[in-house]
């Protein structure tokens, strides 16, 4: 007897990890995209995911459902570890019923989400669904409603990743959309609210599906997507390695890695790095790997708002967030998407105790009427309170330009920076020399003149120094071993913000 019931528990599970049968298995892999579980399975550390729900089935009767019952209702979920740690993960399994979203199919994914959140894990989705399933109507609307509600409860207490796989459309987009990071592959994904058909029938336009809502659009031109991945592969791995920069919950520190790089390296090249014209561009994050442990530098939002750098790099093992201009694109000047792209960012660094190191050579804020127009008073604010609020160790190196209003935002003394440190190319000015002179000397015969003393006076980090809003003026070479003794000296910093419900950030 007991044979018997083995049996039949072994056949329920095979019947499971079918999924939609051979035929749409092997139509996924002629698509380029993996199973739920091969995409499980590359995902943790192998041997240690514990399925959960296996056998789970719908409920519906209507429209013939009932005769087409298949256990784990078209996700997989459960936990396991990666790189040692517990972690918590869904994929959705698009042979069965398109991966679409039914009551028992949310169930599921809400039964280890709860779990998560009282066992302070990382959150992992893998998506690629068809959407709500129409069979079951407002039921499996309430099911994406449950969800969303439990992203939102979980933001800034663990770790939120979202993977779009496949196709992400209508209501399941707004998952994503709450969680902190999202990974797209390329030519195998896509998101938006409506479809081109619909677009089509209500505005006339003509749009194919990877133009409206594919890897590079939502990774270039809207800044939904923060990665794109060549591959299924490759997007879990990006997954892995984001995961081990980051801490498992926001009471835990960033997990520190080992490292042979040199405390005291010295990188005697710096000092000839900033170029001698204020107007030459030079790569941000040529510096960010100098300084970085084994020059290994995350990029997160590589493709959006290229003004802006923002990602994650180690200092002798330990975890840093870094946001820097770029002044090989737009000058580094900060605009809208810059403002959104560093804001974001900024604030998933404080909410899960990751130090932060801002390196900045910014003009200004970028002027215009589309920028006026667009809100640039509102978004710009969105930088300047993510820093402000944010109570992690928070070190800035000024390379170049800080000029206006810029200088303000990007973590200056004024908004709670810890360690404020310049080069001695350093300018923190009101604005640049020229736009200065043409303002108190207007119409003056000796303007060459006019400029040159102004950048004497200006153009240099050391009256900010003599009223201590620079703490040091460094030389270039020492950056490395500067930036990981104040981290070590700010390792045990604690500040806190007033008592509130929470704030009303410009949004």
């Amino acid at each position: 007897m007991i044979e018997q019931d083995i049996q039949e528990l072994e056949n329920r599970k095979r019947q499971s990890e079918l999924g939609g049968g051979e035929k749409r298995i092997e139509r996924q892999h002629a698509e380029g995209k993996k199973t739920a579980r091969e995409r499980i399975a590359l995902l943790f550390d192998p041997g240690s995911f514990q399925e959960l729900d296996q056998l789970v089935v719908h409920r519906s009767t209507d429209f013939g459902m009932e005769k087409q019952r298949i256990p784990g209702d078209g996700v997989v979920t459960g936990y396991g570890t990666i790189g040692g740690r517990l972690v918590y993960a869904y994929a959705q399994d698009f042979t069965v019923f398109g991966g679409s979203l039914s009551e028992t199919h949310a169930a599921k994914i809400v039964k280890i989400m709860d779990l998560a959140m009282k066992n302070g894990a990382p959150i992992v989705g893998l998506n690629d669904s068809g959407g709500a399933r129409i069979q079951e109507g407002v039921v499996s609307l309430g099911g994406y409603a449950d969800i969303f509600l439990r992203n939102t409860l979980a933001s800034g207490v663990v770790p939120q990743i979202s993977a779009i796989m496949g196709p992400c459309a209508g209501g399941a987009v707004y998952s994503p959309a709450i969680t902190d990071f999202i990974l797209m592959v390329k030519k195998t994904s896509y998101m938006f609210v409506t479809g081109p058909d619909v677009i089509r029938t209500v505005t006339h336009e003509e749009v194919t599906k990877e133009k409206l809502g594919g890897a590079d659009t939502h990774n270039q031109t809207s800044g939904v997507a923060h990665f794109a991945a060549e591959s299924d592969e490759d997007c879990l791995a990006t997954i892995r390695e984001l995961l081990s920069f980051v801490p498992s919950n926001n009471m835990e520190e960033p997990p520190r890695a080992s490292t042979t790089d040199d405390v005291n390296r010295v990188d005697a090249q710096l000092d000839d790095f900033i170029p001698d014209s204020p107007n030459q561009p030079y790569e941000i994050r040529d510096l960010i790997r100098t300084v970085a442990d084994e020059g290994h530098f995350l990029e997160v939002h590589q493709h959006f708002a290229r003004n802006l750098v923002v990602g994650f790099i180690r200092l002798n093992g330990h975890p840093v967030g870094v946001v820097a201009n770029q002044p090989a694109f737009l000058a580094g000047v900060l605009d809208i998407n810059a403002s959104r792209k560093g804001a974001r960012f900024v604030r998933f660094c404080d909410a899960f105790n990751v130090p932060l190191l801002v390196l900045e050579d910014v003009p200004g804020f970028l002027p215009g009427t589309d920028q006026e127009y667009g809100g640039i008073i509102i978004h710009g604010a969105k930088l300047l309170y993510a820093l402000a609020e944010a109570t992690v160790p928070k070190i800035t190196v000024i390379t170049r330009k800080a000029y206006g209003g810029a200088y303000c935002v990007m973590n200056s003394k004024h908004i709670r920076a810890d360690m404020n440190f310049a080069y001695p190319t350093a300018e923190i000015a009101v604005m640049g020399a020229e736009g200065a002179v043409n303002i108190l000397y207007k119409g003056a015969k000796d303007r060459d003149e006019k400029i040159a003393e102004y950048k004497e006076k200006f153009a240099n980090p050391y009256i900010a120094a003599e009223r201590g809003y620079v703490d040091e003026i460094i030389e270039p070479r020492f950056t490395r071993r500067k930036l990981i003794t104040a981290f070590a000296m700010l390792r045990n910093k604690r500040d806190r913000n007033p008592p509130k419900k929470h704030g009303n950030i410009p949004l």
